[in-house]
């Protein structure tokens, strides 16, 4: 089977992470603020928050913002459910915004016209969560721009996006956001076998987020609220979580990141060899827009007779060629039909799921496996 994406482990990824085990500290130990600056570093942005995943770091950036009961979060029906569930976890209210028919990504069209009819009501959100879905960064100059219009605040959902670039600029240095949102899931462009980070510029959100990360405890007197008893002392001064990533990961994390652009080089060739190769078959390759490089997490193709999606999508199963759909658009799910959405609330985002289909996009992916996925595509389309 080639699958849709897969991690690539090094040996000097393996070295990494046994040098973690020899050492002192499986967990709460160097390796973590290593990975976190050499992240911000290459991104540009002033602090890091590793965590155990993306999911754990979208709910934590929300809660540092302030995100509760009675507020609106915004996010793109074109995600994982994680980008939406955040804000419940909150206990928000979650609202979506329509896709661009084009990058797929949060329509900056559609975001200022549902704002103006929010400012109307007085439901205007509190936080907007673009997501740069397949590695693409949305159009976040236009988008903070509305954030500075309207009042919310931003969180970059870039768990697809590690390594990309807008305005020519690396993707999470926060210039246009709060807050910036990496996954490094296995399938993701660097792995650390599960984790994420939250990035940002604001010190006082990043202290937050660290504390929300282990439990809302701090050993910092200055933030304690009564005097400290001595140098073991520690305070809860909030309720946290246990968020924490291991120094395995982290270390795992930090060596491929020496690898990331490396990556995405082999990505975009992969990708140049299936435009070239899929023009002129019904069917639209990924739109790259002129501001952004993408990272290229998912090569989507969008079939134009989305009644052949199933019959190509089970034809390449069967030729062993692991394919996937991103994304089944969060509002059309049954737990959030059951808040009151309904099939028609977002037509760009359901118009592209219905000829969706991920191929395989890793860039240990051999010339001769590409040439098969082709292969198959182009007898499957007639």
């Amino acid at each position: 089977m080639i699958p849709y994406g897969r991690q690539d482990i090094t040996p000097e990824d393996i070295a990494a992470v046994e040098a973690v085990l020899h050492s002192d500290f499986l967990t709460q130990g160097p390796a973590v603020p290593g990975f976190e600056k050499a992240l911000t570093a290459y991104c540009g942005a002033a602090r890091g928050v590793a965590v155990c995943n993306a999911t754990a770091a979208l709910h934590m950036a929300c809660l540092a913002l302030g995100l509760g009961p009675g507020d609106r979060l915004w996010t793109s029906p074109n995600t994982f459910v994680a980008s939406a569930n955040c804000g419940l976890y909150c206990g928000a209210e979650v609202d979506f915004v329509d896709t661009d028919p084009l990058t797929y990504n949060m329509s900056v069209e559609a975001l200022e016209a549902k704002l103006v009819q929010a400012a109307a009501s007085n439901s205007l959100p509190k936080v907007v969560i673009p997501v740069h879905f397949a590695g693409q960064s949305c159009e976040m100059r236009e988008i903070h721009a509305l954030g500075q219009k309207y009042g919310f605040r931003i969180i970059e959902d870039a768990s697809h996006a590690v390594g990309g670039r807008y305005l020519g600029e690396a993707v999470g240095n926060c210039r246009y956001s709060d807050i910036t949102i990496f996954s490094f899931h296995p399938v993701k462009i660097i792995t650390t076998g599960e984790g994420g980070m939250a990035l940002t510029n604001d010190p006082a959100l990043a202290d937050h987020m660290e504390r929300l990360r282990s439990h809302g405890i701090t050993r910092d007197p200055a933030q304690m609220e009564s005097a400290s008893d001595g140098p073991w002392h520690y305070q809860q001064i909030e309720l946290g979580y246990n968020f924490r990533i291991t120094d395995m990961q982290a270390a795992l994390g930090h060596s491929q990141l020496q690898r990331l652009d490396d990556y995405v080089a082999r990505r975009h060739a992969i990708a140049a060899r299936y435009d070239a190769a899929l023009a002129g078959l019904p069917l639209s390759t990924p739109h790259q827009h002129p501001d952004s490089r993408s990272a290229l997490h998912l090569y989507p193709i969008r079939l134009h007779a989305t009644s052949q999606r199933r019959q190509v999508f089970e034809g390449l199963r069967a030729a062993g060629i692991g394919v996937n759909v991103h994304y089944i658009p969060v509002h059309t799910q049954p737990h959030y039909r059951r808040l009151g959405f309904r099939d028609g609330d977002f037509p760009e985002a359901e118009n592209y799921y219905a000829g969706a289909i991920s191929l395989p996009m890793f860039p240990t992916l051999t010339p001769v496996q590409q040439d098969e996925v082709i292969g198959v595509l182009k007898r499957l389309l007639g």
